[in-house]
């Protein structure tokens, strides 16, 4: 099932005159380290610097007397800054991939030198330059000539990094399938018709909850966000769980609640001014989710369980959405009052977290996580490039947040650690004798103090969690992923306002790296 999700052929390869290519793709940060074997690639290179001082900066397109002819320089930049980091390798391959695309290349070699400067390079390379070869499933689906751009891609490097780039990449090609795919394409009925096919014959398992009477009696604030949508058949909601287990004995569990607002509206609270376009990336943190799963499935790490969930709603609008001023009793039995109908993330994962947390006591280590494109001010907070991390006590003191903060480094995926602090708390409790919790105020994130720390307080409150901190007899590791920054807003980078190609934040990656890779 794998090879369905992987851009094209990819092979490690021993020497830059391997023949089969129709070019080389050369990422580095200056000539005078292409030494040795390299040598030949820094020959023309430096000819051509020679009559254009702009080609260490910019790049360019050689000839090259090698069988694949052809050199694209795809230069970092600095490595060496104290604000350089693994993603220039990242973005210089992307940028390679696009320029040798442009001249017909279809069978480029990879060649990253200068390896040594961040200790996952090679591997960061290879990924970056599978980002650039990933092709929309709309396309793949409904143009089938347009379905690959490259026949082949070598890498100058050893089996073991493009073994796991790939496996890794057909992750992310999951959660881009999901994650970027438009609303109807998506909607929570075929998202559960993809992941079939995605699991099928894996030894991932998959049970999905979408009988509507079962979804409001277990979990009703999923269903006041699902009341709308579910009047329309192609948009009714699923709660979905994903099961891995390795082999071995189980050392640690991981348990995973995805936001998979597969359109969001704003609900009766509606998104005006322009900003509703591009709410079909609200489904990221389950797209994620469903892509940490599919790596899972290929790498199967042993002594690891994990149950993946993805909360499949649609915030839709119309004479039966739901309302601010509704009071709504949560599966823990916490009673809610909806503050605003456009804070429906929190609401879809709110009931599932409660579950997870029934379920975490009876598991061997268990660790709970949120993943969410959750709220624009995490954005304004840290920038559109970064997700940010929250933990709970008993996650804090085992020190969670530090450790996906430095596997993200490895990887460029970078992570802010922020806090969850007492005022969150303060900000959510109820009001009123009528309620126990406050969803949310009436404005957006972005213009409330700590708007992106506070929901995390809220899914605390909401689904029983306040009742197993490091107080607790019975402590539940939590941590809340708020990865809104690239799903969300890189729209607004195009200078004419059209969606871009969206790489939603690579959390699968980071949290493989993180604890669960096999040495």
């Amino acid at each position: 099932m794998a090879a369905k999700r992987i851009q094209c052929e990819v092979k490690a390869e021993a020497s830059v005159s391997v023949e089969g290519y129709d070019g080389i793709i050369l990422v580095a940060d200056s000539l005078d380290k292409l030494t040795g074997p390299l040598d030949v690639l820094r020959v023309p290179l430096q000819a051509q610097a020679a009559i254009d001082e702009s080609v260490v900066k910019d790049g360019a397109v050689v000839k090259v007397a090698l069988p694949a002819s052809r050199l694209v320089l795809a230069p970092t930049g600095p490595l060496n800054r104290d604000y350089d980091d693994v993603r220039r390798l990242f973005d210089a391959a992307s940028a390679g991939i696009k320029r040798a695309l442009k001249i017909g290349m279809k069978k480029p070699l990879l060649v990253v030198a200068n390896a040594d400067s961040f200790p996952e390079a090679k591997l960061v390379t290879v990924l970056g330059a599978l980002h650039a070869l990933y092709v929309p499933i709309e396309i793949r689906e409904d143009v089938p000539e347009k379905a690959s751009k490259a026949a082949l891609l070598g890498f100058l490097g050893d089996d073991k990094t493009v073994q796991l780039a790939t496996a890794l990449d057909a992750g992310r090609t999951v959660t881009r399938d999901i994650g970027g795919s438009d609303p109807e394409r998506m909607a929570p009925p075929r998202v559960e018709e993809y992941v079939r096919d995605v699991f099928q014959g894996t030894n991932v398992s998959l049970d999905v909850v979408s009988d509507d009477e079962k979804l409001c009696k277990e979990y009703p604030l999923f269903s006041a966000v699902n009341r709308c949508a579910k009047g329309v058949s192609r948009h009714r909601g699923r709660v979905m769980f994903l099961t891995y287990k390795g082999s071995g004995p189980v050392e640690q569990t991981l348990l995973l609640v995805g936001k998979g607002v597969t359109y969001d509206t704003g609900g009766a609270d509606i998104k005006a001014g322009g900003v509703m376009a591009g709410m079909h990336r609200d489904k990221c943190g389950a797209a994620a989710v469903a892509g940490f799963m599919q790596i899972l499935a290929i790498l199967q790490p042993k002594n690891l369980k994990v149950i993946g969930s993805m909360a499949m709603v649609r915030n839709s609008v119309g004479s039966e959405c739901y309302v601010a001023d509704e009071i709504i009793t949560s599966r823990a039995g916490v009673r809610v009052r909806v503050g605003n109908t456009d804070a429906e993330g929190r609401m879809a994962m709110a009931d599932v977290l409660c579950h997870m947390k029934e379920i975490a006591p009876k598991e061997v280590n268990p660790h709970l996580m949120t993943i969410a494109t959750l709220t624009g001010h995490v954005c304004l907070a840290y920038g559109e490039q970064y997700s940010a991390i929250m933990d709970n006590g008993p996650a804090r003191l085992a020190g969670v947040a530090q450790k996906l903060q430095a596997a993200g480094d490895l990887v460029a995926d970078p992570f802010e650690i922020s806090t969850i602090r007492r005022e969150d708390f303060d900000f959510h409790s109820g009001k009123s004798e009528y309620e126990d919790v406050l969803q949310c105020n009436n404005a957006p994130s972005s213009r409330t103090p700590r708007g992106h720390q506070t929901p995390s307080a809220f899914l605390i409150m909401s689904s029983g969690l306040d009742k197993h901190g490091k107080d607790s007899s019975q402590p539940i590791k939590y941590s809340h992923l708020d990865i809104a920054g690239l799903p969300y807003y890189s729209r607004k980078q195009n200078s004419k306002n059209q969606l871009q190609d969206p790489l939603p934040p690579l959390v699968s990656l980071s949290l493989v790296l993180c604890e669960f890779l096999p040495s």
